[in-house]
């Protein structure tokens, strides 16, 4: 149990230290702990994701707890928890102290500009994972449903809960349907 809380400790603090996003974040868990440990199926991590992606608060925290919980209980969750939040502190705290050396420094700025393009290849590959992860199965219409949602919330100004009620409505009722068309067999 100890060995596997180190472990929680150690992977989410290096992760969290160098993946620089909250969603950046999640492809190299999975990679880490789906691959690399074998702690977790693809899909039970695409279930965490989705899981962590609906809850309040940072993304990165979400899927620490979410992981940590499901390794080890509650220690396992304080444990990844922790790994996850120490880096970004520490970081503030030098940055806080060192502000005016860094902020005109140049070669800082082009070390942000190439962390930016680092964690947009990092983000492409979360939603590459979860999209194709999502084709594997037969669900046309969330597929649909999912390009539909991004058009809207992209040309209109439709309130993003309404949309996210609209959705909750549409699966609840396809759910409903499924379910009669399979006890009428």
């Amino acid at each position: 149990m100890k060995e596997k809380l180190r472990l929680l400790f150690i992977t989410t603090f290096s992760v969290s230290a160098t993946a620089n996003s909250g969603y950046a974040i999640l492809s190299v868990l999975k990679n880490r702990f789906v691959d690399r440990y074998k702690w977790f199926t693809e899909e039970q991590m695409n279930d965490f994701i989705a899981l962590a992606q609906s809850t309040p608060g940072p993304v990165a925290v979400s899927i620490s707890s979410i992981i940590g919980y499901q390794s080890a209980g509650i220690p396992g969750s304080v444990a990844a928890i922790t790994g996850c939040i120490l880096p970004p502190i520490l970081v503030m705290i030098a940055v806080t102290y060192f502000y005016q050396a860094v902020a005109a420094n140049p070669y800082v700025r082009i070390f942000m500009q190439g962390m930016q393009a680092g964690v947009c290849a990092m983000l492409a590959d979360v939603i590459l994972s979860l999209f194709s992860n999502l084709l594997k199965k037969d669900v046309v219409m969330h597929v649909l449903l999912t390009v539909l949602c991004f058009l809207i919330v992209r040309y209109t100004d439709l309130s993003i809960f309404v949309l996210l009620l609209l959705c909750i409505a549409v699966s609840v009722i396809k759910t409903f349907i499924v379910e009669r068309k399979e006890a009428g067999k």
